[in-house]
């Protein structure tokens, strides 16, 4: 093995185990942060791309959900409207996004906008310099997001009074669990969520690929019958990220396929995919810290 293969993703690693006490510091922060945040009856847009936009995605299940007022997430290249009465939360930990700065500098003048930012000391950190959550706490060295995405999820739950009591200790325990799978022996990875689970889902997939560039799939989980499930098989894993229903599990099994599901709060086993990315990553000697065509930020927009 080669020093580059035997170092690959030392950065992740470290950065990966340190998010349970990096949640914990943005639970700390809760009050700071919730002024900054939607009120309950504000209408809100979270705008995001890649990762962003999946922990958008999960906050506005969760806040529609509880009844807070109507909240969506878009993608800023796929945005068709923005309303007038719209708090537009803006989530970037580069706080350089070409497309999300652009958004921002159109409809700033226009819309209250709070940014979600890991650098302040940037073009979204300028325009939104008022009104900033700053999670420099939580910022990461390695081009694969880990902690700086969930922290902001952690934090957007918090205000909104969605946080379980047992999430920083589900992440340690995530943390010290085995694997759901042996990496050496998985060749398909099928995340599945529901409502607010779906993005964690996306996430969860997106990590394996950025990280390993490995196949995984994400769906819902009611959709993952209509068609997706015909491509599991004997060394697939499909992984429930909250219930599992045994309707849905059972068809899985059927296929040979191994069905994971555990009793931790649905966002702490987005450290333990970390954890199985990572590995997955050395295997196939990839180092998750710089991976292939990727960068910190995308600058270039059309």
């Amino acid at each position: 093995m080669n020093e580059t293969t035997a170092t690959s993703g030392v950065i992740t690693r470290a950065e990966l185990m340190s998010q349970p006490e990096i949640w914990q510091q943005a639970l700390d922060l809760t009050e700071k942060h919730s002024a900054l945040l939607p009120a309950a009856g504000e209408k809100v847009l979270v705008i995001g791309c890649g990762t962003s936009y999946y922990m958008g995605d999960a906050y506005a299940y969760l806040r529609n959900d509880a009844g807070l007022g109507r909240t969506r997430a878009a993608i800023p290249s796929e945005l068709d409207w923005i309303d007038d009465d719209e708090h537009i939360v803006v989530i970037s930990r580069s706080g350089t996004t070409a497309d999300v700065v652009e958004l921002v500098e159109r409809y700033g003048s226009t819309h209250r906008v709070t940014a979600i930012l890991g650098d302040t000391n940037t073009a979204l950190g300028l325009l939104c310099a008022d009104r900033t959550v700053h999670l420099d706490f939580a910022d990461e060295q390695s081009i694969v997001q880990t902690r700086f995405a969930t922290t902001g999820l952690t934090a957007l739950r918090a205000s909104i009074g969605q946080v379980s009591a047992t999430l920083v200790d589900d992440a340690r325990a995530a943390l010290a669990a085995a694997l759901p799978a042996d990496p050496a022996q998985v060749q398909h990875i099928v995340f599945l969520g529901h409502r607010w689970t779906n993005g964690l889902a996306q996430e969860a997939a997106l990590k394996v690929r950025e990280s390993a560039g490995f196949w995984t799939e994400a769906y819902s989980m009611w959709e993952y019958q209509h068609g997706p499930i015909s491509c599991a098989g004997p060394n697939t894993l499909v992984w429930f990220l909250g219930e599992a229903p045994e309707v849905v599990a059972d068809d899985v099994r059927s296929t040979g396929a191994s069905v994971y599901v555990n009793d931790l709060d649905p966002q702490a086993n987005l450290p333990l995919v970390h954890r199985l990315a990572v590995d997955l990553a050395a295997l196939r000697g990839r180092n998750p810290d710089t991976p292939p065509f990727l960068n910190r930020s995308v600058l270039v927009t059309d």
